[in-house]
């Protein structure tokens, strides 16, 4: 289990003698800033914070523990205050914390999360969290956005050429990430915020996080797929077995099966097995065959295979005027696919006259390894201190040397003008008008969310 109390910087530990004496509390908001990636986010991740960090209360252990590591660390430690954390508040730290619905698609410089004490002799537990809480939304947040992306791109080719936009969108993209994240965590949260866009996955982690923090029965679905050692264990020599074994294992009403085919040579398989000596099994099964390169340039190669595939097992022209594919065979490019990638294959599809009901994508490192704090410039900053009047005054940071990082100054309330979510001051704002509501408040969860409701906000 984690230890709250180190589950931070070790600099924090400094923080509570370096206010102002007259500080009774403090705010502190959590945004994405302008940045080159994506002008808009989609919100997630702090129900499993509140969850697994908030929602365990703190225990005499931890102060223990926490006290030693910090002291032959280096740094100081606020025996009393944590002290009062555990006897005083049930040992949970008397902190409110407001946010979006999560699933929300935010404007970048939009806050997201705020942060506020409610213990006076305890204000500098907002900041104190910033570690976790903000480990906890940049990722999930980030995946998520990046699935977007790539959702908005491979719907937008779906429109142009398909017949059906919706029936197949859910499916189009394919999260192959699990083995390339740092940690089962990682995979967990972000083959989660993944399926928030989509419904195909092999990270099983993120079906159990769907399941445990929001409530998901069955959020991904995949199908049986080979990988280069179940084909190569076959041997060169029976290459053609090892497909035809694919098929009769996996056979039945409406299975699909996955079968990588670059073992050898991608072109003579396509050719000489699945559109020759195999051509007639496939067509006798009463599923689909989906063709997987795994090598060669990420654009062309998969267009190759779709124009080989044709010419063997031939298809029809829809009513956009797009060529589909024999339903028995279909194609996955799972190597290489980024956004830019996709959407590239998207075009070269289109200028070859198919339609993207022929092709599905997959991404592993690059969907959930390749993004970092800075893809979306997220930060939690310090934006008012409270005295011990009650007066709130501005908190911010204007640094010359960079003015894309200057903070927001006061508390902020979250608003809708001429239909466009804005930043305002929160005293400017009428409660009810302000769409960062409580969802935690000294111990209590007050809103929890389902994946379903993430699901309907993100669409």
């Amino acid at each position: 289990m984690t230890n709250l109390l180190l589950a931070t910087d070790s600099y924090k530990h400094s923080h509570y003698l370096q206010y102002p004496p007259e500080t009774r509390a403090i705010s502190a908001y959590i945004e994405a800033r302008p940045n080159d990636f994506a002008d808009e986010v989609l919100f997630m991740g702090l129900q499993p914070y509140l969850m697994d960090y908030l929602g365990r209360p703190i225990t005499q252990a931890d102060i223990e523990e926490a006290e030693a590591v910090c002291t032959a660390h280096g740094v100081p430690f606020n025996r009393k205050g944590w002290q009062i954390v555990l006897d005083e508040h049930g040992a949970y730290l008397p902190i409110e914390i407001r946010a979006l619905p999560e699933g929300m698609i935010v404007p970048t410089g939009v806050p997201m999360v705020q942060v506020e004490t409610t213990d006076p002799r305890l204000p500098w537990l907002a900041t104190f969290i910033e570690t976790a809480l903000l480990r906890a939304i940049w990722y999930p947040t980030t995946v998520a956005t990046l699935s977007r992306q790539c959702r908005l791109i491979i719907r937008a080719g779906l429109a142009k050429t398909s017949e059906d936009v919706e029936g197949q969108l859910p499916f189009k993209l394919h999260d192959f990430g699990a083995r390339g994240t740092s940690s089962g965590e990682s995979a967990g949260l972000g083959g989660m915020a993944h399926l928030v866009n989509f419904m195909g996955t092999d990270t099983m982690e993120g079906l159990i996080a769907a399941r445990r923090y929001y409530g998901a029965d069955m959020a991904g679905f995949s199908i049986p797929a080979a990988e280069h050692s179940t084909m190569t264990s076959w041997g060169r020599e029976r290459e053609e077995a090892a497909y035809a074994n694919m098929l009769d294992a996996f056979e039945g009403e409406g299975k699909v099966v996955a079968v990588v085919s670059d073992s050898y040579d991608l072109d003579a398989a396509l050719t000489g097995i699945w559109g020759g000596s195999l051509r007639d099994k496939v067509l006798a099964r009463k599923g689909t065959l989906v063709v997987r390169p795994d090598s060669g340039d990420p654009v062309e190669t998969p267009v190759r295979a779709v124009k080989t595939l044709w010419e063997a097992f031939g298809g029809t022209v829809n009513a956009k005027g797009y060529r589909v594919l024999d339903p028995h065979v279909r194609v996955i490019q799972g190597d290489g696919m980024t956004p830019a990638t996709i959407a590239r294959l998207i075009d070269r599809l289109i200028e070859e006259g198919f339609a993207i009901d022929n092709i599905a994508f997959g991404m592993g490192g690059g969907l959930l390894q390749q993004v970092n704090r800075d893809t979306l410039r997220f930060a939690m900053k310090a934006n008012a201190m409270g005295d011990a009047e009650g007066v709130w005054h501005d908190v911010s940071k204007a640094p010359a040397t960079d003015l894309g990082k200057a903070s927001k100054a006061g508390r902020q309330a979250v608003v809708l003008e001429a239909g466009h979510m804005v930043a305002r001051r929160m005293d400017d704002v009428a409660d009810a008008d302000n769409l960062l509501r409580p969802v935690w408040r000294n111990g209590t969860m007050l809103v929890r969310h389902s994946f379903d409701e993430l699901r309907a906000r993100a669409a």
